[in-house]
């Protein structure tokens, strides 16, 4: 379990007329101060130790993929498949999805609310300009020296304020503020990563679909051309009714496949089009085949950078952060608030005699609050804000623990879906084999056509499984890379606005 580092916490107000001066020249803000909570002291990513790579054949997309410690960050991953399609479709859905869009135009938000919390820094000037009419009634004495009645009045001026942060709870907040710009950071980056994995697994599933298509349309032709020499066999006396019946729900369910077959590759390229920024109608897609992709290795981190490295851990370490300031806000707000004003203005009779001598007026004042009583409810807030830091601490834990969780499942599936690819690889290799002997007892002619139809389709259906396979080795990269958190050399925007 990752537990947090203390927070330390600046020295509990006495009498806040000694502690004062020691905040504002030390510089330190009532509440905890936040450090990162301590990483794991594990180094194993899973259970059991990894092998040096992985089963596999000898050809690019087969090949055994190995478990390595790069030296280098990985950037732009979607690359290592050296499929430049793949290359193309990210660099669109980068572009012009609007899920992106709408992430950074977020970001830019949670950066200009830090700009304006921080401007409680500074003091705030206002300046203003009243004009009046007005008549004394006849039962009161005249305000002005001439005793007119009938009087206008202009008055100019310029109100100064500011609220001293004494005890740094405007500080807390811009703090709070700032981590919750840094959580908006990493939702952009994991909004970043699940679009790019979600465009190569687009494609890998298009290819993979494909390739099934093809082989199961082939079955269903066989199936059929089988359907028929059963017919006929039947007319002659030489197959019973219920062969032909039974070959004949072989052959619908061939087409059944196909035909399901032929939606999912057509909703994987709506998919596709929508994840790029384009209305299915307006979008067609070549999409390699999978023995054209490279096979990538699989790059490994320690636990401790898996922490650092990851979108939602770090998102929920931001919240632990806001919780944490918020702590500090509360404990503010339970304090005195030092206010400082001075205001400059002018009145007079008429507008031009606004800057003579003798109608300058102004004022210099401080006020202390200090909340007395308010029904418990400052205390009753800042309980619940100890409450949201356990809350915030107790997800960060869960995040960490799905991380982890996450990226163990992923490398088990890469070592063991290699190890199935191999299985349906040799067992391709044998169906080959035994469609190339069939074919050779049919020229000798001791097997019938039909043998002959009945091994294609076995050789057929290992093709598919191997497909399937193969398409399960690709889409477990995909899940590794993202499961490591996307790339390494990703570097945040700034967290404040200039």
């Amino acid at each position: 379990m990752i537990k947090p580092r203390p927070m330390r916490r600046c020295h509990r107000l006495v009498s806040w007329a000694w502690v004062t001066p020691l905040v504002i020249f030390a510089g330190c803000a009532i509440g905890p101060d936040f450090h990162r909570p301590g990483g794991p002291v594990s180094t194993r990513l899973t259970a059991t130790d990894l092998p040096v790579e992985t089963a596999g054949g000898e050809y690019d997309d087969d090949r055994p993929q190995r478990f390595f410690f790069p030296s280098l960050p990985t950037e732009r991953w979607w690359r290592s498949f050296g499929s430049p399609a793949i290359d193309e479709f990210v660099d669109r859905a980068l572009a012009s999805n609007p899920t992106v869009a709408a992430a950074e135009a977020t970001l830019r938000q949670a950066q200009e609310v830090v700009a304006a919390q921080r401007g409680l820094y500074y003091p705030s000037a206002q300046a203003s300009y009243n004009s009046t009419r007005g008549r004394v009634a006849d039962t009161l004495s005249s305000p002005l020296s001439s005793n007119a009645s009938v009087y206008s009045l202009h008055t100019a001026q310029l109100s100064v304020g500011y609220v001293a942060d004494v005890f740094g709870g405007n500080r807390r907040l811009a703090e709070a503020a700032d981590a919750q710009t840094e959580g908006q950071w990493q939702q952009l980056r994991a909004a970043r990563i699940s679009l790019t994995a979600n465009v190569v697994n687009a494609v890998l599933q298009m290819a993979s679909l494909s390739e099934q298509l093809a082989a199961t349309e082939r079955i269903a032709t066989i199936a059929e051309q089988q359907l028929r020499l059963l017919k006929v066999q039947r007319q002659l006396g030489a197959a019973p009714g219920a062969a032909v019946f039974a070959q004949e729900v072989v052959f619908r369910q061939s087409e059944a496949t196909a035909a399901s077959l032929k939606k999912q590759l057509a909703q994987q390229r709506d998919l596709l089009a929508i994840l790029v920024g384009t209305l299915p109608g307006e979008f067609s897609a070549d999409v390699p085949a999978l023995s054209s992709l490279r096979m990538p290795d699989v790059p490994l981190i320690l636990p401790a950078v898996l922490v650092d490295q990851r979108p939602d851990v770090r998102a929920a370490e931001a919240q632990l952060h806001v919780a944490n300031a918020q702590v500090g806000a509360a404990i503010g707000n339970l304090l005195p608030q030092i206010s400082l004003t001075a205001n400059l203005g002018s009145s007079a009779l008429t507008f031009g005699k606004l800057l003579h001598a003798g109608t300058l007026a102004w004022s210099v004042g401080a006020s202390v609050i200090q909340p007395v009583f308010q029904g418990g409810q400052l205390l009753h807030r800042k309980r619940a804000a100890d409450a949201q830091l356990e809350v915030s601490l107790a997800q960060y834990e869960s995040t960490v623990l799905a991380a982890f969780q996450n990226v163990a499942d992923t490398l088990e599936a890469v070592r063991f879906d290699a190890e199935q690819y191999q299985a349906s690889s040799r067992q391709q290799s044998a169906a080959e084999a035994s469609l190339r002997i069939a074919r050779r007892q049919v020229e000798l002619g001791d097997i019938s056509y039909l043998a002959l139809l009945n091994a294609e389709t076995a050789s057929l259906q290992a093709a598919i499984a191997k497909v399937q396979a193969s398409s399960s080795r690709f889409s477990d990269v995909v899940a590794m890379f993202q499961a490591l958190g996307g790339d390494w050399l990703e570097q945040p925007v700034a967290t404040t606005a200039k």
